[in-house]
């Protein structure tokens, strides 16, 4: 890299050129955890997500399916779809999550016996958001994964990977422990790549829709001479079973959105979340019958 981007900096390089060189540069490390910061502009890798369908269209969901209802706060979006299936929508990890309103949302959809959690579009934000909404869909303790900082100079000079882990919500809290669908795309990044990559492990999550985008790695920043800041990625992140998650999660189902049935009002990744969902819900509802069918069939022998 030094030998191919030194000989373009020149004495007549300006500020703006020069910004524009090193951000190219930087570019080459295809990592949308690398930002090159100025007072005049910050530079963002986009390809991560820019090569691949959006598989998501804001308009086509409040339009055909919340019809511009639902209930917002703190950062998400919640309804009842096709009268029975629990819809939340978290666009941003960015947005601080309130024990208070998961609380009330959990309430409000508690009669629902599956949910959809649309995580689609979400770049990412506070990973202490993930443990806070994992924490309503556990009983127990799990291991969320891995991590590793630097600890050298050398390229390969990092710390044994050690364990995180996540528990469950306080006793007093609002849980959810039926099944739920989690809907991903390409633009699924950073704290939404681990949330995906978490909620996978538990047994009542199917994830829907595309591989989700990455960016898994602990972002560190640090000041350069001039004046400006680099930020990029110092802790590379596993999942449980040790796979590094920086490239992205695989859904169980994969799933596009599809442009010409989107122009009919269809959001075909969301359709398809609704319809394994009903599923779910249906096979629930047949168990139950089918439990309580044989509890009432069992002869009962009166006590001596």
């Amino acid at each position: 890299m030094y030998r191919e981007y030194s000989p373009r900096v020149t004495d007549e390089t300006n500020v703006v050129e020069l910004f524009d060189i090193c951000a190219e540069m930087l570019d080459e490390l295809r990592d949308g955890h690398v930002n090159l910061v100025s007072p005049f502009a910050t530079s963002y890798y986009k390809k991560w997500w820019s090569d691949y369908p959006q598989n998501f269209d804001s308009r086509l969901l409040d339009e055909y399916y919340l019809h511009f209802g639902g209930y917002t706060r703190g950062g998400f979006t919640y309804a009842i779809l096709n009268d029975s299936i629990a819809y939340v929508r978290y666009p941003s990890f960015a947005s601080t999550v309130s024990e208070t309103t998961l609380d009330w949302m959990l309430l409000l959809l508690r009669d629902c016996p599956t949910m959809i959690f649309d995580i689609r579009d979400n770049g990412g934000g506070a990973i202490s958001n993930v443990g806070t909404i994992v924490s309503r869909f556990i009983t127990e303790r799990i291991g969320g994964g891995y991590i590793c900082h630097k600890s050298g100079p050398g390229h390969g000079d990092f710390s044994e990977p050690y364990a995180y882990y996540f528990d469950p919500a306080d006793a007093n809290r609002i849980s959810w422990h039926k099944p739920i669908v989690l809907l991903t795309n390409r633009s699924t990044f950073s704290a939404a790549n681990n949330f995906a990559s978490v909620m996978k492990l538990l047994p009542q999550v199917t994830l829907i829709g595309d591989r989700t985008g990455g960016g898994a790695g602990m972002p560190f920043g640090s000041e350069l001479t001039c004046g400006w800041a680099v930020r990029f990625s110092a802790s590379p992140v596993y999942d449980a079973k040790m796979q590094l998650t920086e490239f992205g999660v695989d859904p169980h189902i994969f799933v596009d959105l599809d442009p010409e049935a989107a122009l009919d009002g269809h959001d075909t990744m969301l359709d398809a979340a609704l319809t394994y969902a009903t599923q779910l819900a249906e096979e629930q509802s047949t168990l139950r019958t089918s439990s309580t069918q044989a509890a009432e069939s069992t002869p009962v022998t009166p006590a001596r």
